[in-house]
């Protein structure tokens, strides 16, 4: 490959990349883009598990086609857009809640214009919602009700091919099977990237440098900060499970809401404990990080329908001086239940938790709640928990049981390890360029976005600051 130049480099294909471009080009940037990811095409994007059908297994592709490639996790994972700034990490503390508002209008408009359904979930009569609302104070949890517009993950993949047609048709060269094995520093200047890919090694000078690896890539743009003194800190690590019911138990709040956001502080830790990507008749899946850590997370398509609902509980832990290392935790938490589970997810019913004992794979079978992720096996996840997590996402499920009843019955299935590897916080200004200087971090990876639509939005204002700067 050699030594090229290049006006932008995009490292990373997700929304906020994909957004940055889309903004750079609306913008009027006139230099040569290109970006890199070391996944696929979007259309070369197929699970080998999901074309195997119930019975497939993993078998680990690296790296995962559901993490990695065009589009990124989140659009495979649910495909589901938040349409308040309420909802999506910390990014309004950053630009303003009016600014981040209407930004995530403007980027509704683009995936409308992409060809995103119409139809907005979540908007559903105001009696039954102020009726979840009231039982949610009385148990002690705050609700968040956020509209939702849900792509689907079998039709995100169309939307997202056609967005990538557009960057293509637009001059934006993309370059897959392609690894960023270092951001290259001089002085205090990002001068453009270290690559590997199919046609070698070599570097990639640039004007500009965007990271915006996201949760996948949270780890090695971590490492990037501490060789290059990038300035960051620790922020939270997300440390949890998926939970899985029957759809009769979530029915009232997915009509309503179709995903109900709830938030709380339970006893005795007081940690932030909440819902996240909630999947009414949805499947649970498995996805592949780095040095094949398999990870549970949950898919929402708008045709296939499972008689369940999946979403996630997560626990939210801050670190504190001397330990810094927030994203290690959590993949150590993540490996330890690996091991446990001989690689493969983990699942154990609720009841036997309570109970002090391990499931067993037959009395998974004669349970009305029969695992969407069928190669999932059957264990003890509190084995490998931190006591402090299992014991806040225990007493959260409790008082989510006083807004849902059934939700914490005996037979409720808890998959563990539900990770989210986006802690480390970059120092950023308001135009979101980092302490050094031509380097600009965006997304999950950079600490201040969770989510779909959020990344985008931070990709969409980011691509028009840098556009003024061309």
């Amino acid at each position: 490959m050699g030594a090229q130049a290049t006006d932008v480099v995009i490292v990373g294909m997700g929304p906020a990349g994909i957004f940055c471009a889309l903004s750079l080009l609306e913008h009027g940037h006139a230099g040569h883009i290109v970006m890199v990811d070391k996944g696929l095409s979007v259309r070369e994007r197929r699970c080998p598990k999901q074309l195997r059908g119930p019975s497939g297994a993993c078998v680990g592709c690296e790296p995962c086609r559901i993490t990695a490639g065009f589009s990124g996790a989140g659009a495979f994972s649910d495909g589901k857009l938040s349409l308040s700034a309420e909802v999506g990490g910390d990014l309004p503390e950053l630009v303003g809640f009016d600014v981040a508002q209407a930004a995530i209008e403007q980027v509704d408009g683009i995936y409308l214009s992409f060809g995103a359904d119409a139809h907005v979930e979540g908007l559903g009569g105001k009696e039954q919602l102020a009726d979840i609302r009231r039982r949610a104070i009385k148990a002690g949890l705050k609700l968040v009700d956020c509209p939702i517009r849900h792509l689907g993950t079998e039709r995100a993949r169309d939307l997202y091919a056609r967005i990538e047609e557009h960057l293509v048709a637009s001059g934006v060269e993309l370059r897959f099977s392609t690894t960023c094995t270092q951001v290259l520093v001089e002085g205090n200047t990002c001068v453009g990237v270290a690559l590997e890919g199919p046609h070698g090694a070599g570097e990639l000078r640039a004007r500009h440098t965007v990271v915006a690896t996201g949760r996948r890539g949270a780890d090695w743009f971590e490492r990037m900060c501490r060789e290059h003194g990038i300035a960051h800190g620790p922020g939270p690590v997300d440390i949890g499970v998926r939970v899985e019911v029957r759809n009769e138990i979530m029915e009232t709040v997915n009509n309503v809401l179709y995903e109900g956001k709830l938030i709380g502080y339970p006893k005795p830790f007081k940690n932030k404990v909440r819902t996240f990507c909630q999947n009414p008749g949805g499947f649970v899946s498995q996805e592949n990080y780095d040095e094949g850590l398999a990870v549970v997370n949950g898919h929402s398509y708008k045709e296939r329908q499972s008689p369940n609902t999946n979403l996630a509980i997560l626990c939210s832990h801050n670190f504190s001086e001397p330990f810094d290392q927030p994203i290690a935790y959590a993949q150590k938490v993540g490996e330890l239940t690996n091991m446990l589970g001989d690689g493969r997810i983990m699942v154990q019913r609720l009841g036997d938790i309570l109970d002090g004992k391990r499931t067993w794979q037959k009395e998974l079978s004669r349970s009305n709640v029969v695992p969407t992720l069928p190669d999932a096996v059957a264990g003890d996840i509190t084995a490998a928990m931190p006591y402090r997590a299992m014991t806040n996402i225990l007493a959260f499920m409790m008082a989510v049981d006083e807004v849902v009843p059934g939700f914490a019955a005996p037979e409720t299935l808890l998959y563990s390890p539900e990770l989210k590897f986006y802690s480390n916080r970059v120092k950023v200004d308001g135009r979101f360029r980092t302490s050094v200087e031509g380097l600009t971090c965006l997304g999950d990876s950079s600490g201040w976005t969770r989510g779909l639509m959020m990344a985008s939005v931070h990709g969409h204002l980011a691509g028009a600051l840098l556009a003024e700067e061309s």
